[in-house]
């Protein structure tokens, strides 16, 4: 009986997060993350104070992003939604969380960085590396959500992986 219970609670997770928004908004997160840090680091700044900084840049970044597609969405779909005014925006404004949450691992590896947890030098790298692989586990997330078999689901999530690090280092290069 219990075990049942462990595999129904497993697969409404899997469900859950398989759900295009948590999907969108968990890539586009890392993407953002992944850009910001570039983007903050590519003047040599490693000091623990700078790390901090970059830490409360890189949540700013993401709340920020998370307001600008709440907000976006609101106005594209006001008439479908039914839902006007405030209330409205904040409802879809909440809907992006998992944006917010993509940015977590991130924020905390730098955070830990200002802290005096680990270097400071080169925490850039540590945090793309964990956003590659991340973004490897929502493509393989997709992929198996899709019906694609195991083996498929891992080609395509490191595909996914190649292209979300090519998307944010080319954002970085843009700005």
């Amino acid at each position: 009986m219990r075990t049942e219970s462990v595999i129904r609670c497993r697969g409404a997770v899997w469900d859950w997060l398989a759900q295009p928004a948590a999907l969108f908004g968990g890539v586009y997160g890392l993407l953002v993350s992944s850009s910001a840090v570039a983007a903050l680091t590519q003047f040599g700044e490693t000091t623990r104070a700078a790390r901090m900084d970059d830490a409360l840049w890189v949540l700013f970044t993401a709340l920020v992003s998370a307001l600008a597609h709440g907000y976006a969405h609101q106005i594209a779909h006001r008439h479908a939604r039914g839902h006007p005014g405030v209330r409205g925006v904040v409802r879809a404004v909440l809907t992006e969380w998992p944006l917010v949450v993509a940015v977590l691992p991130t924020t905390l590896v730098l955070w830990g960085a200002g802290l005096g947890w680990w270097r400071s030098t080169g925490i850039e790298y540590v945090a793309f590396a964990i956003n590659t692989v991340l973004l490897l586990g929502w493509g393989l997330l997709a992929a198996r959500a899709a019906g694609r078999t195991w083996g498929r689901a891992v080609r395509i999530g490191c595909i996914d992986a190649l292209l979300g690090m090519a998307v944010a280092l080319v954002s970085t290069l843009l700005k």
